[in-house]
């Protein structure tokens, strides 16, 4: 029998919170089927916790797909893998890894599970490589009335389109195939260079590696470039990581010199300058994940590539002259065009950027400072991060917007998976 149990729940932020009547675990999917039917509503689903939007929040059900996970199955001559929807990126690349597999690509984030990724369009960075979404070869999912489906991108092509990215809004996603690749070894590279060159050099610097990003060191001058290709080499030792006590010295200068700009500036980027290039071979997930354990709320807009460097100038200029609290990163990636219907990359190579706040702070300001430069560029919001949007703004930025509510009516026609949040984000 399911666990079922009353409890607040938070995501890893804690900018979210939900008391829900229950909290579920179905054990199988007839169990799932009958929570889905006769449960509290609406009918949410746990993923990790690592979104900033109310995905999750339901003063009915919280499923919790974890016992939906693991490697079900695997092909070693179609490099094709059946994995359980609750199961947690940082665990499922270890398995594919002793299959002889590994995923295309990866953010640097492994803590999602592969529904809750697929659900709002994680993503790594290159814009020859898709996101998560992009390697759906089968889904299997519980419609509103606990039925199960079964979606094939071979005989049902748009349906795949039409689910791959889904908000868990369509139904409870239960296991999934994915087209995947044979293990590999990845170069990691990186290093500092002024801000001014990577705005002048943004095309090249993305495009020239098989994956690549930044990351923007507010009030420095400079940016963090680094870049992945694919290695022959055998692994070597993985550098410690340092993220986290950069970042500690971030937030100290932040707090001592925030209003003296000029010599914050000066000490970070004189820092930054002295800061020795990185270059390293690990198996593919050990070169893509970092560690985060400083807790943040985030905003990604993804935009049209060609746009990407002006609309990241103009970004920096505003959170430079009126913010100088913010002190994390800004993370700048690209995506390539893919055709599932709620993808924030619908049929456009992208370039996403990422503002973060610290989680102790209230992020609502800066937020709406640079959101409209997003809006601007024809930008379209990470479903799983921070924005203002309705249903009336994606009816105009997604295409296909009515299409998939049509399919999301069909699949959930009594609106058991849809919280208030959910209404107003979809056209129900």
């Amino acid at each position: 029998m399911s666990n079922i149990a009353t409890s607040t729940w938070s995501n890893w932020s804690g900018n979210v919170r939900a008391t829900p009547r229950q909290i579920a675990r179905p054990q199988d999917e007839a169990e799932l089927g009958d929570i889905i039917r006769t449960g509290p509503g609406p009918v949410r689903i746990i993923g990790s916790g690592h979104s900033f939007t109310p995905l999750v929040a339901s003063e009915g059900t919280i499923l919790d797909l974890g016992n939906f996970s693991g490697l079900k199955a695997h092909d070693a001559t179609r490099m094709t893998a059946t994995i359980g929807a609750g199961t947690p990126l940082g665990q499922l690349t270890q398995l594919l890894h002793a299959a002889g597999q590994g995923l295309p690509n990866m953010g640097d984030i492994d803590r999602q599970t592969i529904g809750g990724a697929l659900g709002t369009a994680t993503h790594g960075s290159g814009l020859g490589l898709g996101a998560y979404h992009t390697q759906l070869l089968k889904v299997r999912i519980a419609d509103g009335r606990g039925q199960i489906r079964e979606f094939s991108k071979d005989s049902q092509p748009e349906m795949v389109q039409a689910v791959g990215v889904n908000l868990g809004a369509f139904g409870a996603m239960t296991e999934v195939t994915f087209q995947n690749m044979p293990s590999y070894r990845l170069r990691r590279r990186r290093r500092a260079l002024p801000l001014e060159q990577v705005l002048q050099d943004f095309d090249s610097l993305l495009r020239s590696h098989r994956s690549a990003e930044f990351f923007v060191i507010p009030f420095s001058g400079h940016a963090l470039h680094l870049s992945y290709d694919i290695a022959e080499e055998p692994a070597g030792k993985h550098p410690p990581e340092q993220d986290e006590d950069g970042l500690k010295t971030l937030k100290t200068l932040r707090n001592v010199l925030k209003r003296v700009p000029w010599l914050r500036r000066k000490l970070i980027g004189s820092a930054l300058a002295k800061v020795k290039p990185e270059d390293f071979v690990d198996v593919w997930f050990g070169a893509y994940v970092s560690e985060r354990r400083t807790r943040f709320n985030e905003m990604e807009y993804h935009l049209p590539f060609e746009v990407g460097a002006k609309a990241l100038r103009e970004v920096i200029t505003v959170l430079e002259r009126d913010f100088p609290e913010v002190y994390f990163p800004l993370e700048i990636r690209s995506v390539m065009a893919d055709e599932i219907w709620l993808s924030p990359f619908y049929r456009r190579a992208t370039c996403s950027i990422a503002v973060h706040h610290d989680a102790a702070e209230d992020p609502a300001a800066f937020f709406r400072a640079v959101e409209p430069i997003f809006r601007k560029y024809d930008g379209r919001p990470h479903w799983g991060k921070m924005h203002s949007l309705t249903a009336r703004d994606f009816a105009t930025i997604y295409p296909r917007f009515k299409d998939a509510m049509e399919v999301r009516r069909d699949i959930d026609p009594e609106n058991r998976f849809i919280s208030p949040y959910l209404a107003k984000i979809l056209d129900v």
